[in-house]
């Protein structure tokens, strides 16, 4: 299998103290550089798509990149479907390969969450895909998918037991952090980690990383976390890079694509390692 598991990678994090990098990328170029800041740092990797950008390029034509990339580095690479509450999308992402997927059924009732839940983990198990769950809501709107409101709450021993009883392999819970960019300072929930980590060895993701400090960061690890999702600071250095490359182009007179690439390559796998450095997970690579 190309694609290494979401479960055992985050299973040796938690047991060796760090984290794995889930990086969201929003095409080829991304892709290829998260795999390679991954590759040189000796880091596992999470390759995350949104929903959108599996329908922009195609769940065919992304999976097939992220497999050549997987295909010729030497460190793990998982490729995971990031927050989608659409059934008929996570049935596409585990038809074409992916190896683990996010159902986010944080806008269903309790009863219908786990429901689906338990029928979403039914249909990837049976094709060796891993979920991971969501069914109280992590604030922030990404690519479309999610609200900036609190909708459903739970308590740690409700959600243990619902992702006991579904058989999910990774939870996503409410932890204080939020997806996109912070206006004020957010209240992170370490011990609500902590309540996890004693009950149960399931392990936590920590959604909303971009932002947050490199202490506040370790605190998180320390407490149990294993996958920390970043989206908006590579979204922010793909987007800078190229800004700060068209303006000096438009200066210069100088239109050169292949060099505006490269800036942007350079960009991602900059602030890609920084984070790698910031979960410890450099150098665990075990492919």
């Amino acid at each position: 299998m190309t694609f290494a598991s979401i479960k055992a990678l985050t299973k040796a994090a938690k047991a060796g103290g760090y984290a794995v990098p889930a990086v969201n990328i929003v095409d080829q170029l991304s892709l290829n550089a998260v795999v390679d800041a991954a590759n040189e740092a000796k880091s596992p990797i999470i390759l995350q798509t949104s929903v959108k950008t599996l329908k922009v390029i195609g769940a065919a034509e992304l999976a097939a990149a992220a497999k050549l990339a997987a295909a010729r580095v030497d460190v793990p690479v998982v490729l995971h479907l990031d927050h989608c509450p659409d059934r008929a999308v996570i049935t596409e992402a585990i038809q074409q390969g992916w190896s683990s997927v996010l159902f986010d059924a944080s806008d269903r009732d309790l009863d219908a969450a786990v429901a689906e839940t338990r029928e979403v983990v039914e249909e990837a198990h049976a094709a060796g895909v891993e979920v991971e769950s969501e069914i109280e809501n992590i604030i922030g709107v990404e690519d479309g998918v999610g609200s900036d409101t609190a909708k459903h709450s739970y308590s740690v021993d409700k959600l243990i037991e619902v992702a006991t009883d579904t058989g999910t392999d990774l939870i996503a819970p409410q932890l204080g952090t939020a997806h996109g960019l912070y206006k004020a300072s957010p209240v992170l929930l370490f011990e609500r980690v902590e309540e996890f980590a004693a009950k149960t060895d399931i392990g936590i993701v920590l959604h909303g990383g971009t932002g947050l400090s490199a202490e506040e960061f370790d605190r998180f690890i320390k407490a149990g976390v294993s996958k920390i999702n970043i989206s908006t600071a590579l979204k922010l250095a793909y987007m800078h890079s190229a800004l700060d490359h068209l303006k000096a182009a438009e200066e210069s007179g100088k239109w050169e694509p292949v060099k505006l690439f490269a800036d942007q390559i350079e960009a991602m796998k900059t602030v890609v390692t920084e984070h790698i450095n910031l979960f410890g997970s450099a150098g665990k690579a075990q492919a």
